[in-house]
Order: C-alpha cells, then structure tokens, then sequence
C-alpha cells in the first residue's frame, strides 16, 4: 500500500502520521475490495435468495469504507467532526456485515474472510476514532 507514503510526504504534516488513522485508512481499503468480492461471491452461490441480506450489507460496507478511506486520506484542512461521525458509521457498517457473513462462514469460506476483514476494520475505525482530539467532537 502507499498510504503511508503518501500521507507521509504531504507537506501539511512535515512526515508526522497519525498511525491509528493510517491504520483505519489500510483497513478500509481491504474491507471494501473484501467485501465487495464478497457481495459477488454470494451473487454465485446457488442459493442466492438466502443471501440477500449478506449482500447488502457487504455493498454497504463496502462503499462506507471506500469513502473512509478517502476523506481519512485527506490531510489538507481539518474537518475532524465529520471525519470522526464517518469513522463511527463505517464502524457500524463493518459490525452489521461482520455479525451477518458470520451467519454464513459455516456454509461460505468467502463470508468468514469477509467478516474477519470488517472486524479488524472495526476495531481500527473505533480506535481511530478514539484518537480524535475530544475538543473537536
């Protein structure tokens, strides 16, 4: 990944990261190209009908975590009250996905992936979350 990288030569941080919010950034990403392939490896399933609630919740969390990932990439300005509620809602999303591909893991290798991936982005969206500066809440 060049998250890092590239967050580290923004010239409004002077090579200082906030390595909890790098962190939430990574994992957002691998959420949402997870469960997106998620969503589509339930569109093949034979079954498909029984999934339909799996679906949406991996297409949901699929596009808060692309949009977490992008605003936690900006570093220019600061708009920490909406980067903190947007870190929460991809929390949320990523919780709800994982409880209910955990439904499925049993009877789907890709949902057990998939819910191991939204939880780790959860608990680096709260902890990232955390970090917010409470002034700014």
């Amino acid at each position: 990944m060049h998250a890092e990288a590239m967050i580290r030569t923004h010239p409004a941080l002077n090579g200082s990261i906030n390595t909890g919010l790098l962190r939430s950034i990574e994992e957002c990403l691998d959420c949402a190209q997870t469960c997106t392939s998620c969503a589509d490896a339930c569109l093949g399933e034979a079954h498909v009908a029984d999934l339909r609630q799996c679906i949406r919740l991996n297409l949901d969390c699929a596009d808060l975590c692309a949009a977490t990932a992008a605003i936690a990439s900006r570093c220019t300005g600061a708009n920490d009250a909406v980067l903190k509620a947007v870190l929460l809602a991809c929390r949320e999303a990523c919780r709800s996905c994982a409880a209910e591909c955990g439904c499925h893991a049993s009877m789907h290798e890709h949902c057990q992936v998939c819910a191991d991936a939204c939880r780790r982005c959860e608990e680096a969206c709260m902890a990232a979350a955390d970090g917010i500066k409470a002034s700014l809440q």
